[in-house]
C-alpha cells in the first residue's frame, strides 16, 4: 500500500510540474494568438488527445444517459470557459509567476464558496484565506497602490476555477469522469472558437497558429491530456486533501518556469507575497483537526 501511495505522490508532483509550466506556455502563446483562439486550440487538442482512452476505459456509470452527460458537459464547459478565458486574458497583462500563484488561490476559495451549498469550512481555511489575501496584496498591489489589471483578471479566473471544482464535485459521481472531461473540453473549445471568430478575426491567420504550435501542443497535450490522466490514476490512491496540497505546488513551478524561460523577476516584496500565498494554500488544506490530540480537544 505504501508503494501505491508513493507512486501516487510522484504522479501528483509530475502533474504539478506540468500544470505549473503550462503558465509559461500560455504566456508564450499570447505572442501570436488572442486568448480565445489559444484556448480554442488547446482545449480542442486536449479533448482529442483523450478520445483514444475511450477504447480502454468503459463507462464507469452504466446508467449515465447521453442527454444527461451532454447537459453536465455543457454546464461544466461554460464555467471552464469563464475560468480559462479570464486566466488567459490576464496573462496578457501579468507574468506567468503571478498568474500561477493567484490561480492557486482556488484551493482556498473552494471551501469558502462551499459555504453557500452547506459545506463546512474549518478555522484553518479561514486562516489560510487571510494569509492568501495578504500575500495577494503584496504580490499585486505596488507600493504606489496601483493594481495590475492582469492580476485582477486571473483572480476572477481563480473564482471561476473554484466554482468549477465544486460543480465537478457534484457532477462527477453521476457521470463517467473521462466522458465528462471530454465533453466539457469540447464545449469550452467551441465557446472559445465562437468568441475568437467574433472578437479576434485579425489574429486568426494560419501562420499565427503555426507560430504558436509548441505552446498549444504543451498546453493541450500535456496540460490537458497527460496531466488529467495522471491525476485520475493518482487520486485512486491519494485522498483529495492530500492531492490538493501536492498539486498546489504548481504555483511554485510556474514561478520557476517564468524565471528560467521568460526571464521574469520577482522583487523582495513580491517574493514575500508569494510565500504568504503558498503558506495560506497549504494551511487551508492541512487536516489540523486530526493533529490535535484527543485529550486537548476534549478539554477545549
Amino acid at each position: 500500500m505504501n508503494n501505491r501511495k508513493t507512486r501516487a505522490d510522484i504522479l501528483l508532483i509530475v502533474v504539478a510540474i506540468i500544470w505549473g509550466l503550462a503558465f509559461v506556455a500560455q504566456r508564450m502563446g499570447m505572442d501570436h494568438l488572442g486568448p480565445f483562439a489559444f484556448n480554442a486550440a488547446r482545449f480542442l487538442l486536449g479533448a482529442l488527445s483523450l478520445l483514444p482512452l475511450l477504447l480502454f476505459f468503459k463507462n464507469s456509470v452504466p446508467g449515465d444517459s447521453f442527454s444527461g452527460l451532454v447537459k453536465a458537459g455543457a454546464l461544466a464547459g461554460v464555467v471552464l470557459f469563464l475560468g480559462a478565458t479570464l486566466q488567459q486574458a490576464g496573462l496578457v497583462y501579468t507574468t506567468a509567476s503571478n498568474a500561477g500563484f493567484i490561480t492557486g488561490l482556488y484551493i482556498v476559495l473552494v471551501p469558502i464558496f462551499g459555504l453557500s451549498i452547506g459545506e463546512r469550512t474549518r478555522a484553518n481555511t479561514w486562516a489560510g484565506a487571510l494569509l492568501g489575501a495578504v500575500g495577494l496584496y503584496m504580490l499585486s498591489v505596488s507600493e504606489a497602490f496601483s493594481v495590475n489589471p492582469g492580476d485582477l483578471l486571473v483572480l476572477a479566473g481563480a473564482g471561476a476555477w473554484a466554482i468549477h471544482v465544486l460543480l465537478i464535485g457534484r457532477l462527477a459521481p453521476k457521470h463517467d469522469n473521462l466522458r465528462l472531461a471530454i465533453s466539457q473540453f469540447l464545449v469550452c473549445a467551441l465557446l472559445s472558437a465562437i468568441a475568437a471568430l467574433i472578437l479576434e478575426q485579425d489574429r486568426l491567420a494560419l501562420e499565427n497558429f503555426t507560430d504558436a504550435l509548441i505552446p498549444i501542443a504543451y498546453a493541450g497535450l500535456l496540460s490537458v491530456g497527460v496531466a488529467y490522466t495522471l491525476q485520475v490514476f493518482a487520486q485512486k490512491d491519494a485522498p483529495a486533501s492530500h492531492a490538493a496540497i501536492i498539486m498546489s505546488l504548481e504555483t511554485v513551478f510556474a514561478a520557476i518556469g517564468g524565471w528560467l524561460m521568460l526571464n521574469e523577476q520577482l522583487n523582495s516584496r513580491e517574493l514575500f507575497g508569494c510565500g504568504l500565498m503558498l503558506a495560506g494554500m497549504l494551511l487551508s488544506q492541512l487536516p489540523l483537526h486530526k493533529l490535535i490530540p484527543l485529550k486537548a480537544r476534549a478539554s477545549s
